[in-house]
């Protein structure tokens, strides 16, 4: 039966001789923890918590503490329940970690779920309306009147089940020894360009903060505190920001899209920054934007206009990318510049358009008809996103084909503290391209004529003032002058320099970041997010259990030849991908055959994103989840 925790003393707000607080006692055997701990908020898709449980982090942010949140919501608009975890980290690991210190419980529909999913100790705030859903006496819990309390706070009753959302977040303030001005902070930057819902929002938090001092009985099991030396100077955004900046500061002139979970907040930030910064004095717009019909009409506009000579971007997941494979080959083979950013989901069909997922690798490297490869850069980190960002468009150029943006929905979506991104000083590289000048300098302009040896031709652009900078392309059969031809030997020749081009790719493109330490025997691949997880899961692997290991981190397809180096220093190397088909090792085996023996698997494709304990487990606890 539950042990009760506080004295029976009478609610001001319910009238109830009832206590607030039950459960398990403080002496319990628990020792208070500071700056660690997991905090799930679990409510309904569509009631507006999502400002709440940002204010929550954003708070903990501004008290110098290192924290990540990622929002596990459903793909419908609204009523289906919907989760906002956040990992508080003093050492600065803030990936998704299993396993739940505190929980808010506000949706009735999920609430007998989360009650159960609670490891025996763990920290119950739940809705005195669902107090019913209450059946464990090894958790500490909280009962709190909220739909009572928001009353005089908000007259009006349409906006109470909004700002019912920021009392949660004053009492939880309270629980864990939130510093109130910092959340008041947080309110501001929330809501401070809206007066009155600043007013009303920062009632309510100070409300369920004062109410909570004053009626509930404090565990401090865990504690918030302010901390230096890891915080400062960061900031907090999400991927899909992150790669929309590098696509504008990448020079993007053309954008056409159509909306699609997850990848659709990319396009409409970028959107908004090409409104606010693209320009001319006189306030001529400097880029065009379409919302397309469909995938495949995007697809198409984007390859005409790198055709026309703009960098040209699309975004999509993908559902998108199947619809675009044939114009992907077209792109490849008539080699004309072009950007596609995947904000990979769960599939295959329809799947879960809202989990995170890395399944569209294959599809992306191969995508389209017959013999073809584009090239991929995975970024690893919102840094990334935001470099590789840029970089795709100087590739797509540079390298004339189609270049894709493997973004996560995990990196996309998610909330990520980081430092501020940094330009770099390097022009923008718009490949092989002759100008009138250059074109006086050539005997002979064949459009894909290798030249230098690279398998990079050279290209014109529409509009050029010379009489031989007459544009060709063609996705046929095409002889180095790009004039039809069936020929085999033409065919050959050209698919032939194609590979050349794509053996180039290797050099410029993102190479991998390597860790190796000394005495390790064990070798780790992984790419995209999978990063953050496993860079805890190496220092646990070594603190914990005496193991030490290197790791190889890709950050572009096609491989270098720093993978084939890696896998050959090591008998055995275990690649970590979110999927169920070992995507990226069967790439890995497919280049390096007689290396395939040294290449086992640990496939994570639950939907959630990556966590440290899954490595672990596979890699040592439970090998046999190694294939």
């Amino acid at each position: 039966m539950s042990i009760e925790a506080s004295s029976a003393t009478t609610n001001a707000a319910t009238g109830s001789s009832e206590p607030a607080t039950r459960g398990l006692p403080a002496s319990a055997g628990r020792t208070p923890v500071v700056n660690d701990l997991v905090i799930s908020i679990a409510t309904s898709n569509g009631t507006g918590s999502q400002s709440a449980n940002n204010i929550l982090m954003r708070t903990i942010f501004n008290m110098g503490v290192p924290v990540g949140g990622k929002n596990l919501f459903p793909s419908n608009i609204q009523g289906l329940p919907t989760w906002f975890d956040i990992r508080v980290n003093k050492n600065d690991f803030t990936s998704r970690r299993a396993g739940v210190d505190l929980m808010v419980a506000m949706n009735p529909e999920s609430a007998r779920d989360d009650i159960s999913s609670l490891r025996p100790g763990a920290i119950l705030v739940i809705n005195e309306d669902m107090k019913a859903f209450i059946n464990r006496d090894d958790l500490i819990i909280y009962v709190v009147p909220f739909s009572k309390l928001v009353v005089p706070i908000c007259p009006d009753g349409r906006l109470r089940r909004l700002v019912v959302n920021m009392m949660y977040v004053g009492v939880v303030g309270w629980l864990l020894h939130f510093d109130l001005e910092e959340l008041k902070r947080a309110i501001q930057k929330q809501f401070g360009r809206k007066p009155a819902a600043l007013e009303l929002n920062q009632n309510a938090a100070v409300g369920g903060y004062e109410w909570a001092a004053e009626n509930l009985e404090r565990q401090d099991l865990f504690s918030v505190e302010r901390m230096t030396g890891k915080a400062e100077g960061k900031v907090i955004m999400d991927g899909n920001m992150a790669a929309a900046l590098g696509l504008l500061y990448g020079g993007t002139t053309v954008l056409s899209w159509y909306p699609i979970t997850p990848s659709s907040s990319v396009c409409e930030n970028l959107i908004a920054f090409l409104g606010k910064y693209r320009h001319e004095e006189d306030g001529k717009a400097t880029y065009a934007v379409v919302q397309a019909e469909d995938e495949l009409a995007a697809i198409g506009m984007v390859v005409g206009a790198g055709w026309a000579g703009a960098r040209a971007v699309t975004a999509t997941s993908g559902p998108g990318i199947s619809l675009m494979a044939e114009f992907a080959g077209l792109s490849y083979f008539a080699e004309i510049p072009a950007v596609i950013v995947d904000v990979q989901r769960m599939g295959p069909s329809t799947g879960l358009p809202t989990r995170t997922c890395q399944g569209d690798i294959a599809k992306a490297y191969n995508l389209s008809h017959g013999d073809c490869k584009h090239v991929l850069l995975i970024p690893g980190s919102l840094q990334e996103a935001f470099e590789f960002g840029i970089e795709s468009l100087n590739l797509a150029e540079r390298l004339q084909t189609l270049v894709f943006l493997m973004l996560d929905l995990d990196i996309g979506m998610n909330n990520y503290m980081i430092d501020p991104l940094q330009l770099t000083d390097r022009p923008l590289d718009r490949g092989k391209v002759l100008d009138a000048e250059a074109l006086n300098k050539v005997e002979e302009f064949a459009r894909y004529r290798d030249v230098d040896g690279d398998g990079i031709p050279y290209r014109t652009l529409p509009g050029t003032p010379h009489p031989k900078a007459a544009f060709f392309t063609r996705g046929t059969g095409h002889t180095d002058r790009a004039t039809y031809s069936e020929k085999p030997e033409d065919w050959q020749s050209n698919m032939d320099r194609l590979s050349r081009k794509f053996d180039t790719a290797r050099a410029i493109t993102p190479q991998p970041v390597i860790d190796t330490v000394e005495g390790a025997g064990i070798g780790i691949i992984a790419y995209g997010s999978s990063d953050a997880p496993i860079r805890e899961a190496r220092v646990r692997l070594d603190e914990e259990h005496g193991l030490k290991t290197n790791y190889l981190r890709i950050r572009a397809l096609p491989l270098s030849a720093d993978v084939r180096e890696f896998i050959a220093s090591h008998e055995r190397v275990i690649v970590i991908e979110q999927n169920r088909d070992a995507q990226m090792a069967s790439i890995i085996r497919s280049d390096y055959p007689d290396l395939a023996p040294r290449v086992s698997t640990l496939l994570h494709y639950n939907g959630l994103p990556l966590d440290a304990q899954t490595v672990i487990n596979g890699v040592i606890v439970n090998p046999g989840t190694v294939n």
